[in-house]
């Protein structure tokens, strides 16, 4: 079962920290989702290797080769088209979700939150301001990808090995 932010709220009068990025896509909603389901297209915007394209009930490592780091991610829910939602790496509560909204005949809103951080303030907002900006950088590649087709490489420019 899916909770919402909003849910939690009303249950707890509280609110989850949250990162959350969005970004309009103008493609069709059907190769927008696609791209984030496809590690043939996603290794080129995010990650550099994937053991699978995401199917709910697996689990999946992503890999980004520059950091030699691999973090293993769940598959809780797919629906085609509207929504994905990972369990991302040890937390269980880690949970990222991209919602796909269709704009008109070509364009795609993609919203991307990411709760379940832990930590203290100043960790809580480090986290939330690192994931907000990575994935802002991931919706950039892939618009300037699937637009324009141009690789623009932004998490490695953003993250170089110095």
């Amino acid at each position: 079962m899916l909770i919402s932010e909003e849910a939690v709220r009303k249950m707890t009068g509280k609110s989850l920290p949250f990162a959350k990025a969005a970004m309009l896509i103008r493609k069709p909603i059907s190769e927008v989702f696609d791209a984030f389901i496809d590690p043939e297209i996603t290794t080129k915007i995010w990650f550099t290797k994937s053991s699978s394209r995401l199917y709910i009930g697996e689990t999946i490592s992503w890999t980004w080769e520059l950091f030699d780091h691999t973090v293993e991610i769940f598959v809780k829910s797919i629906v085609t088209d509207e929504r994905i939602q990972i369990q991302w790496g040890e937390n269980k509560d880690a949970l990222v979700n991209w919602d796909f909204k269709k704009m008109d005949d070509s364009g795609t809103f993609v919203t991307i939150t990411n709760t379940g951080f832990v930590g203290t303030s100043d960790d809580l907002i480090a986290q939330i301001c690192d994931t907000t900006e990575g994935f802002t950088l991931v919706l950039a590649n892939l618009s300037a990808l699937l637009e324009q087709g141009v690789l623009l490489d932004l998490v490695t420019d953003r993250y170089p090995k110095v």
